[in-house]
């Protein structure tokens, strides 16, 4: 063995040696594959190299990784997402220039060889050990796609990478055998079309498809002489001859392809010299990978759609499954986003709260009856920038949002419902105080709730005693603390799971009195579902993102559909929709109305004011709004939002407006049906409404202060008797 040359590494015999090794392994490997024991050719070593017929011979390629297209409802493209930038291609959509110019570089001899080139092993090793370096390579086009494919089987693995890449004999003698396998089944045309679809050509892009579209904007069909030939130079080293980076290496590297071509015949040397003395004229498309290139401001849903993906067991048992799955790509997502309410979702949240107001504000709309999210957006703009977040105000913490928000008297409907469903009238009346402490105990699902909670009235003035509409139009707290104390936590608890409620921040529901003044955090994608229900008489369907999906093969996958429960009875529905029409017609949800058309909802705000909401529906749309700080710490005072400056921020004055545009501009130019609901008026004579009539159920009559039954009678129990905050009441009264 000859001495190592000064400065360490190995000598020119050395190299040839080691180079030498390999390639009569090689060599044997060629001849017949028919190798004696491993122990005859020394490679039992521990460490150094698996016995050649201990190789497993069936090399399995991973399916390549390919972008994703996520579209909206109508088919337009919203963005793409890929862990690896391609689009695999046929070998006749590739230009036949871009064909023989691979092969001219990389692998000129590779319609004469098999799966390993003796001739040009042996060219290597004489002139490797001439130049006293690895100057030139023998592996041929296939070892090189074998040594891809354990490169895609990698993924983003560091370690994995490291693996499928290092230089050890062992390494190579795999590679060697499945080279042959591959040989014998692929043939040449397949092997070729796998490796220009598989190989990276820098820029993100991999394979010759993505790389044509990244530097020339354009088909890999309508590649030129010139184009071809640059980025057949590309492969050997995407970085060092970059064109964006390194003009002059990528101009020489590309002529000496164009006169490797010349060489072999492939083009004539006067085609060569002609392309040559062309500067490279590069069109270059920039990687948009991601959810944050998405456009019409759903960046937000886009990754909402991701986490639908990563979470649902639709798409695979386990989380990594789904992972490796999603990272896969090549799908091509249709989603429920309707692109005219996306436009209004954005258009109407920008106009009332700007990027860098001290709160944001976000918005979702769905569909009654189908659960498809309709619109989602908020006024933080996707990314990672000054004023950017990639946090989803939207909805829930496992699906890319934050903690919630509390949801204020918005969720007083949804207590409303439960006690309506137990048979409550909506003429029962509480006196309903300016200031009051809960009644103690009350019962819960488990037991009992014991605490000495107080609460008030927004104004001194709201002061009952007030029957349910009148309370739900002025959104009077005590009425709703004295009617849960009265039904008890559990029917409300019970309601409120049907309607898909559940926290934020992933906690349990508290069992407490006060949850029917919205003090537990909620999502906007929640609220606006919850109230779906009612415009759909009182079925509650889950949300849903994804319409259809199909795979890189055109087949069409599994996708979550929507859960559809009856949550309330229909008249249930019916009322609460008579009450929440009243609040926007002439309650505190005023400033929201929608103008030629039957709309409901409800107003809220936080304890404190570290948050304003507005949630209501139509028959054919549902949407929540909030407005807050997403990080609950300030609170809604003396504040500018949109250039507006307020004392106090009420769900009524920047959520109200919002929700009214957005909804307006969703439903501009789509019918405008009739709310089914029941009269509620002041003779207490709960019949349905005229254009309902025969479907209501149930009657509320009774006298003032009078004991009653079940559907009526003002300041009772549902079973009758007189309630002690009531006679309280009177007296202050």
């Amino acid at each position: 063995m000859g001495k190592k040359r000064d400065g360490g590494g190995l000598s020119k015999t050395q190299q040839a040696a080691k180079f030498l090794g390999v390639s009569v392994l090689a060599g044997a490997v060629l001849a017949g594959l028919a190798l004696p024991a491993a122990g005859a050719l020394g490679l039992t070593a521990k460490g150094t190299v698996e016995g050649f017929d201990e190789i497993p011979s069936d090399l399995k390629a991973p399916p390549l990784s390919e972008r994703t297209i996520v579209q909206d409802a109508d088919g337009a493209e919203i963005a793409k997402i890929y862990s690896r930038d391609r689009t695999v291609v046929d070998l006749k959509d590739m230009s036949p220039y871009v064909q023989k110019a691979l092969v001219a570089i990389e692998d000129a001899r590779f319609y004469e060889h098999g799966a390993v080139d003796m001739k040009g092993i042996l060219r290597a090793v004489n002139r490797n050990a001439q130049s006293g370096g690895v100057s030139e390579g023998a592996s041929t086009l296939t070892q090189q796609y074998v040594k891809n494919v354990f490169i895609e089987e990698a993924g983003n693995d560091p370690d994995k990478v490291a693996q499928a890449t290092q230089q050890t004999i062992g390494r190579k003698i795999k590679e060697l055998k499945y080279a042959i396998q591959v040989e014998q089944e692929l043939g040449k045309r397949k092997i070729l079309q796998n490796y220009l679809n598989i190989t990276f050509f820098g820029q993100q892009a991999y394979g010759v498809e993505a790389a044509s579209q990244r530097y020339f904007s354009k088909s890999a069909k309508d590649l030129s002489l010139g184009e071809s030939a640059l980025l057949a130079g590309l492969v050997q080293s995407p970085t060092r001859y970059d064109p964006l980076n390194n003009r002059d290496e990528a101009t020489r590297r590309r002529n000496t392809v164009l006169q490797r071509m010349a060489d072999l015949k492939d083009i004539t040397q006067a085609q060569a010299d002609e392309a040559a003395k062309q500067p490279i004229k590069l069109t270059v498309s920039r990687p948009k990978n991601g959810c944050i290139t998405a456009t019409n401001g759903a960046g937000f849903f886009c990754d909402y759609v991701r986490n639908v993906f990563l979470n649902d067991k639709t798409f695979g048992k386990t989380a990594k499954a789904r992972a490796k799955r999603w990272n896969q790509g090549g799908l091509t997502i249709r989603t429920t986003l309707d692109p005219q309410t996306q436009k209004a979702v954005q258009a109407s949240i920008g106009g009332h709260v700007h990027s860098d107001d001290q709160v944001a504000s976000a918005a979702t709309i769905v569909e009654p009856g189908t659960g498809k999210i309709l619109g989602m957006g908020q006024s933080r703009p996707y990314g990672f920038g000054n004023h950017e977040t990639v946090m989803n105000l939207s909805v829930n913490h496992d699906m890319g949002g934050g903690a919630g928000y509390q949801p204020g008297s918005t969720f007083k409907p949804l207590v409303a419902a439960a006690a309506l469903d137990q048979g409550m009238s909506p003429y029962q009346e509480y006196s309903s105080p300016y200031r009051m402490q809960y009644p103690s105990p009350v019962q819960t699902c488990d037991g009992e709730w014991q605490g000495h909670d107080s609460t008030q009235n927004e104004n001194k003035s709201e002061v009952g005693p007030y029957a349910m509409k009148e309370a739900t139009a002025k959104s009077v707290n005590t009425y709703f603390v004295q009617m849960i104390s009265d039904m008890g936590i559990c029917p409300a608890v019970k309601m409120i799971e049907k309607m898909g409620i559940e926290r934020a921040d992933g906690k349990p529901l508290q069992e407490v009195p006060s949850m029917t003044l919205g003090v537990q955090e909620m999502s906007p994608l929640t609220m606006a579902t919850a109230y779906a229900a009612f415009a759909n008489d009182g079925t509650y369907c889950t949300p849903v993102a994804i319409a259809s999906i199909t795979d890189a093969a055109g087949k069409s996958m599994a996708v979550p559909q929507t859960d559809c429960q009856r949550a309330m009875s229909d008249n249930t529905a019916k009322t609460i929709n008579a009450l929440l029409k009243g609040v926007v017609e002439d309650g505190t949800g005023k400033e929201a109305g929608l103008s030629g058309r039957d709309s409901a909802g409800k107003t809220g705000t936080s304890d404190s004011r570290y948050a304003a909401w507005f949630v209501g529906y139509t028959p054919n749309m549902a949407g929540a709004v909030w407005v807050g700080d997403p990080m609950h710490k300030r609170k809604m005072f003396n504040i500018t939002i949109g250039g507006t400056f307020h004392e106090k921020v009420y769900g009524a004055d920047t959520p109200g407006p919002i929700w009214r545009d957005a909804m307006s501009g969703a439903l501009a130019g789509r019918p405008a049906p009739s709310l089914p609901t029941v009269q509620i008026d002041d003779a207490g004579d709960g019949q349905p409404a005229d254009d309902d009539k025969g479907k209501g159920k149930g009657k509320g009559k009774g006298g003032k202060g009078k004991p009653g039954k079940p559907g009526g009678g003002h300041g009772n129990r549902p079973g009758g008797g007189w309630h002690l905050p009531d006679i309280l009441g009177h007296l202050q009264h």
